[in-house]
């Protein structure tokens, strides 16, 4: 089997709709995998690739608003572009608060779903690259010392040298050593590299300007 670069999962219980926009879409490159019911996709395999869901509103057995909620629940936050021939208010409602990042009405022209595909796959790839650092920052945050993770977390909130000896009641040469050690490990280039990787990965916001003292 060929590696997936980009993939579209179609989940419709309409054979006819989803002849159609498998064939769009594979005609400009993209993988599809496709469902007649939402249980087949909710039991499959995730594809490991930059993925985005197209979703019939109204179907059966489950509605794709409950499939919605149902990843929602285990985790699963892959871009949705809904699709339906029955639109209206309280449905999109539902669906944006869910996170929807589309909601369109059949019939609609086959270049507004190519364009909101491929924006929600530019959205997936983003996301999952934020992913990646967050993963690899937490990897390298794992090899400090606790006296390390100590220092890294006064530094990143402004405090100079001193500050941090006198509240650690270490001493201020020892505080330089830990540092140096921390953004060597963290394999950060700059404070502000530091300080942004570290509460974009962690949570919250710096309460000061981070100082070199």
């Amino acid at each position: 089997m060929k590696p997936m670069n980009s993939v579209v999962i179609l989940v419709d219980d309409d054979t006819a709709v989803r002849e159609s926009i498998r064939w769009l879409l594979e005609s400009v490159s993209l993988d599809v995998l496709e469902y007649a019911t939402p249980q087949a996709f909710l039991e499959a395999p995730r594809p490991d690739a930059t993925t985005c869901i197209v979703l019939d509103i109204r179907m059966p057995t489950m509605s794709g608003l409950d499939v919605q909620e149902r990843l929602a629940r285990n985790g699963d936050h892959t871009p949705i572009i809904f699709i339906t021939g029955h639109a209206d208010v309280p449905s999109a409602v539902r669906a944006f608060k869910g996170g929807a990042v589309d909601f369109l009405e059949k019939p609609f022209s086959e270049q507004m779903l190519l364009d909101r595909v491929h924006a929600a796959l530019r959205r997936d790839s983003e996301q999952r690259r934020e992913r990646s650092e967050r993963a690899r920052w937490r990897q390298r945050y794992e090899t400090l010392s606790p006296r390390e993770r100590e220092v890294l977390d006064h530094v990143v909130r402004g405090e100079p040298n001193k500050i941090i000896a006198d509240k650690l009641d270490i001493n201020i040469k020892t505080v330089e050593i830990h540092r140096t050690r921390v953004m060597r490990k963290m394999e950060a280039d700059s404070l502000a590299t530091l300080v942004r990787e570290y509460f974009a990965s962690m949570g919250g916001a710096p309460v000061e300007e981070p100082s070199n003292g």
